[in-house]
């Protein structure tokens, strides 16, 4: 089962990783806190403080076409805030 699907990376989630040492990750909907912290210290080389996780349902979404309405729902998804030990950083841009 793969665990830690993508990070992300928007402005409050780098203002969160600035100021309190936090990093948002988009995670599989059935891994648990402690399979997202060992995938995460296995991944980034790091020690995880606390991990806190949120469920969010997909949204409903319609659109009018020639051919008519189209209804739909968006995605749901499961995010995972962790917070690392003092000292500890994950740089998202060393890659770019």
């Amino acid at each position: 089962m793969d665990i830690l699907i993508k990070p992300i990376v928007t402005e409050k989630m780098t203002e969160q990783s600035e100021k309190f040492n936090r990093f948002g990750f988009v995670v599989n909907r059935r891994a648990t806190k402690i399979e997202i912290k060992a995938a995460v210290e296995s991944m980034y080389n790091v020690k995880v403080a606390s991990v806190n996780t949120m469920n969010y349902q997909g949204k409903k979404k319609s659109r009018f076409t020639k051919a008519g309405a189209i209804e739909g729902r968006t995605a749901s998804f499961k995010k995972a805030i962790v917070t690392l030990v003092e000292g500890d950083n994950i740089d998202f841009y060393s890659n770019i």
